[in-house]
């Protein structure tokens, strides 16, 4: 198989006039999980994390986040450039992900949102695990004006979490919480920590994974007021850099949406702060009219190593930047 795919790292940049390009592509993960999950179907295992990097060290040019930023400016990218990237804090990044990561010698950054840090959990986390826990056959949310969801397959249960997860993503912080509180009061399994503690988010900079600020709450900025958007970017930057002493030069917006979840006065707030660049959601590989305070990423979907390299080294023709001055 390595054959092959040195073979396809070759001849397919060629194919598509991708060759000698700049080109970065940033990937997205969240989690990497010990056992598949029916409920986060999206996660890679440690498995298969483990082989996805192996498969970037040996075919592609994994870079830091700071080297490829920086390198992408210069026009010095190395072909099948790319740069490793994590959202949110969960505590598998430093206790499963970061072996992986030295193993294969692989750079990484995660962004922090640091609100959830020492047991605290996102939102999102906590309906999940509640569905995932809940008996009945049913979820009736009406009195908060969710709906009623059928839990009786996982197919049901994973379409309850989509929709309310939709309805509540974009509500001002204080209500989607105070809504995700009541849900969660539903169950009467305790959950998981999954966040990392503070000595876990210094563990990974003490093994050379740059840490980055993703707000303090992981609200969507667009849907609260100007100066709480700015204390959200400012306050999570400053918590981490008093945590490790060193400057927190990377931010990835919440959702990462642009319009929808960010707006162009965010992105100007990202720079006045003193970040050096900043990752979106936006789907693309950054050249060299991206914008590096709006720089594209997407997520690995792949579960088999041939088609998880044939599709990453397809991204390269995606070149859709979010040019500096608009969105």
């Amino acid at each position: 198989m390595s054959f092959v795919l040195d073979a396809l790292s070759r001849i397919v940049p060629l194919a598509l006039n991708t060759a000698g390009r700049q080109r970065l592509a940033i990937l997205i993960y969240h989690r990497v999980v010990p056992a598949p999950d029916e409920l986060r179907p999206g996660e890679p295992t440690v498995d298969e994390f483990d082989w996805q990097m192996r498969l970037l060290r040996d075919h592609f040019n994994p870079l830091s986040l700071a080297e490829g930023v920086q390198r992408l400016r210069e026009g010095s990218l190395p072909p099948r450039a790319v740069c490793v990237t994590f959202d949110d804090g969960y505590a598998d990044n430093e206790r499963y992900a970061m072996t992986v990561l030295r193993r294969y010698g692989v750079p990484a950054t995660v962004f922090v949102s640091t609100g959830f840090l020492n047991g605290g959990r996102m939102f999102n986390d906590t309906v999940i695990e509640t569905v995932r826990t809940l008996d009945e056959p049913t979820l009736d949310l009406r009195d908060l004006e969710l709906g009623v969801h059928s839990l009786a397959t996982t197919q049901q249960r994973l379409a309850a979490i989509a929709e309310v997860l939709t309805a509540v993503r974009y509500m001002e912080p204080q209500e989607r919480d105070a809504r995700v509180a009541a849900i969660a009061a539903l169950s009467r399994v305790p959950h998981e920590h999954l966040m990392m503690t503070d000595e876990q988010v210094r563990n990974l900079a003490r093994n050379q994974v740059t840490v980055g600020a993703h707000t303090v709450n992981h609200p969507m900025l667009a849907s609260v007021a100007g100066e709480d958007a700015r204390r959200e970017i400012s306050d999570g930057k400053r918590y981490l850099e008093n945590l490790l002493q060193q400057d927190v030069d990377y931010f990835a917006y919440p959702n990462g949406k642009p319009s929808t979840d960010y707006r162009l006065e965010h992105r100007d707030m990202v720079q006045a702060l003193g970040f050096r660049a900043a990752v979106s959601t936006h789907w693309g590989v950054g050249c060299g009219d991206s914008d590096p305070y709006q720089l594209p990423r997407f997520t690995p979907w792949d579960r088999r190593p041939m088609r998880f390299a044939l599709r990453l080294l397809l991204s390269y023709r995606r070149v859709d930047p979010l040019v500096s001055g608009g969105l």
